[in-house]
């Protein structure tokens, strides 16, 4: 097409050029749009001669303007033509859009909505944990059942749930405009509130979205809807709805909850029996006849007339109907949960497919050992205070778990869920620090006052030993000797040393890090300790057995690893800390290897440790944070691993001596390891522990401190002694 067909096109300058003519050809005057182009060459001149010559460039009456606008000689302008095709390419961009949007809305309902989903349980289902011998520890999970299908149902089950459901169902595609509009009338004229949804949507709804009453989830169900009713028939979609709708007490599903509360499956459900299943889904919770029968009879009227009004039923059948009565059979009772079965129910699920069906999932839990931790620390544990123990393999296998006084009272669990200082027991990152960084145990380190820098913390009691080993100053908890080791290696080796340790957390860059002010779950302060034990590789706590990994996963595993060297060393400073240290009140008759650990004010007292094949941590203290008075982790958390131990692992209990005058009777060693020391004024100092009590014998002053358990044994054997004075006292009286 020629340029002349669009007389209002912005030309180039070439042709706008060349549609001057003549002598004037150059002027500016006769071309707005000229330019002027150093690189054209100068006009040729024009022959006067020359049929189409004017000296204003072409006539208007040139046959090639008349198509086009142009002035008259009495000043009118002629309008320009209308655009051509406007309105088509506005036509083509709106389908454009429209194709484009459905498009988009195709593909978000086959990734988000896949009508396979439909056909699942919307719940996980019900998994049985089972310790290690077979035997159960917790039921978790709804109740559930089967699916149903509406063929093999009576025709009034079905028929119940659609009058008071969806009374249109077989009529409509998946959205009812006529109930929408009486559900908004019935809100707008009346205090009840209806939402006017269909099966179909409350099906989409179910599956594929929240609960929650917004009207962005109103919109998102009307394509699910529309997209349900496209690939399943009538009856997958009611059979899907019936399958997984909530019916209360925590059962899931039409076959689950016959069974539940009339004891029978849904093919042999009377029709009073359905008429009540069908009010229950308004409001489950509430209506649940285990614990409100008469508000499921009241709702259970309602469908009956609603079955009435849609002509399922006539007036005298609806009347004859008798309202329906629970028949309950509970299961035989299994334990419902425990600190180590919440924890364990995450990792239980975690990559089974879903059904309808139990699973029965076997866990590392040992039975005696639980019931050894529970006994333990119900017996030892401060009154009013909590407690919190786990107990691993050395592979991570955790067999026993304590997360709190009492589950019933309180659910929350303070070994995996609370996150508290470690106290001392965190020095064990801070000297492996320095192992890396090339110290020995033997090497001599500064056990005196800081004197210098805004941070000055003081050793447990104030006492100070001046030069010591590596060894002695983890062993006696030395809290100026962790701190200087901090500030001189820095506070990246320390977190390096966490990292190797498995501990992957930021930690405040501050020296007060030392001495375990930063917080961390008790769980994984264990799972440190563990790989000191387990050849140096990272370990991983878990509740659901594993098989080893082989040559091939080690080697692949890129995580740091402590080498023979290293777990030697940090063994020698374990149990030094037991046998000479702060952890005495944890010795064993076999090797022991432990920490204690205490934060500020006493808030948490802790021990950690292990001994033959288990790791084992301990921590005591208050949910809101406030002080234990004068406790400490060599105190009752040392006394409490050191009982475990004992009834957890063969031949652990301390040897017993014979006592001289005993007759042969067995009796715990008088002394448990001694600590000498000889003061600079020539005075020995001799700090032992007989039975449950501190004994400080310091020049002529002897000492005698009874733990907690002591004292309330001496509180009883006190208050007996009275009781038997006062019975002799009545006895002299009455006899005289």
């Amino acid at each position: 097409m020629a340029d002349r067909d669009f007389p209002f096109e912005r030309r180039s300058y070439e042709d706008r050029q060349s549609r001057l003519i003549g002598p004037h050809a150059d002027d500016p005057a006769f071309d707005p749009y000229y330019r002027s182009d150093p690189r054209r060459e100068p006009p040729e001149p024009v022959d006067s001669d020359y049929p189409g010559y004017s000296e204003y460039a072409r006539h208007r009456d040139d046959p090639v303007y008349d198509e086009y606008p142009f002035e008259y000689e009495d000043g009118d302008f002629e309008e320009p033509p209308p655009r051509r095709k406007k309105r088509w390419i506005i036509l083509k961009w709106m389908l454009r859009l429209a194709m484009g949007f459905l498009t988009l809305l195709l593909l978000w309902l086959i990734i988000f909505a896949p009508i396979s989903q439909t056909a699942e349980p919307l719940v996980p289902p019900p998994i049985v944990l089972t310790a290690e011998d077979g035997s159960p520890v917790a039921r978790m999970g709804p109740v559930m059942d089967r699916p149903v299908r509406v063929d093999e149902l009576p025709d009034y089950v079905a028929q119940a749930f659609m009058a008071i459901e969806d009374r249109r169902y077989e009529d409509h595609w998946g959205i009812d405009p006529r109930g929408i509009a009486r559900a908004l009338w019935t809100n707008i004229t009346s205090d009840a509130t209806h939402g006017g949804s269909t099966i179909t949507q409350q099906l989409a709804k179910l599956t594929y979205l929240e609960s929650d009453r917004t009207l962005s989830r109103k919109i998102q169900e009307v394509p699910i809807a529309l997209w349900l009713e496209i690939w399943l028939s009538k009856d997958e979609i009611l059979e899907r709805y019936l399958s997984n709708v909530y019916f209360g007490d925590n059962v899931y599903g039409l076959r689950a909850a016959s069974l539940h509360y009339f004891y029978r499956h849904p093919e042999n459900l009377t029709l009073s029996q359905a008429t009540m299943l069908a009010g229950l889904v308004k409001a489950p919770s509430r209506l649940a006849p285990t614990r409100n029968l008469e508000g499921a009879q009241a709702r259970q009227q309602v469908v009956i007339a609603a079955m009435a009004d849609a002509g399922y039923l006539t007036r005298a059948e609806a009347d004859a109907i008798e309202l329906a009565t629970v028949d309950h059979r509970p299961p035989p009772a299994m334990p419902r949960g425990g600190y180590f079965a919440d924890w364990a129910i995450q990792e239980a699920r975690a990559g089974r497919d879903r059904g309808y069906q139990s699973v029965e999932v076997a866990t590392t839990l040992n039975q005696d050992l639980q019931a050894l931790a529970e006994r333990v620390t119900q017996q030892q544990t401060p009154a009013g205070a909590q407690v919190a123990l786990v107990a691993m393999r050395p592979n991570g296998e955790v067999v026993a778990m304590v997360g709190g006084r009492d589950y019933s009272e309180s659910p929350f669990n303070r070994a995996t869920q609370a996150n508290r200082q470690p106290g001392s027991t965190f020095k064990l990152i801070v000297y492996l620090a320095a192992l890396e960084a090339g110290m020995t145990p033997d090497m001599l380190v500064d056990d005196s006052p800081i004197e210098t820098g805004s941070y000055r913390p003081s050793n447990y009691g104030g006492r100070y030993r001046g030069e010591i080993t590596l060894r002695e100053a983890f062993a006696y908890s030395s809290n100026v000797v962790a701190v200087r080791l901090y500030q001189e290696l820095g506070s990246e080796a320390v977190a390096n040393a966490a990292e190797i340790l498995g501990i992957d957390r930021e930690f405040p860059a501050n020296a007060s890090v030392a001495l375990g002010s930063a917080e961390m779950p008790l769980i994984e302060l264990v799972s440190a300790y563990a790989m000191v034990l387990n050849d140096g590789y990272q370990v991983d706590p878990h509740a659901i057995a594993r098989p080893e990994p082989g040559v091939f996963e080690r080697f692949l595993d890129r995580r740091p690893r402590l080498s023979a060297h290293r777990r030697n060393q940090l063994r020698d400073l374990l149990e030094t800390a037991i046998t000479d240290g702060t952890g005495r009140a944890a010795n064993l008759s076999i090797p022991a290897f432990g920490k204690t650990g205490t934060s500020q004010d006493s808030r948490d007292t802790l021990f950690v440790g292990f001994a033959g094949n288990l790791v084992v941590g301990i921590w005591i203290g208050n949910d809101d944070n406030t002080p234990l008075g004068e406790a400490s982790g060599g105190g009752i958390p040392a006394q409490m691993w050191r009982a475990f131990m004992i009834g957890a692992v063969p031949n652990a209990e301390p040897r017993r001596a014979r006592s001289i005058d005993s007759g042969g009777d067995d009796r715990v060693a008088i002394l448990s390891n001694p600590e000498f020391r000889i003061d600079p004024d020539g005075g020995i100092t001799i700090d032992t522990q007989l039975g449950g009590a501190r004994i400080t014998f310091d020049g002529d002053e002897l000492n005698f401190e009874p733990n907690d358990d002591l004292r309330r044994r001496l509180d009883e054997l006190e208050e007996l002694g009275d009781r038997a004075d006062r019975a002799i006292d009545e006895n002299e009286r009455s006899g005289r």
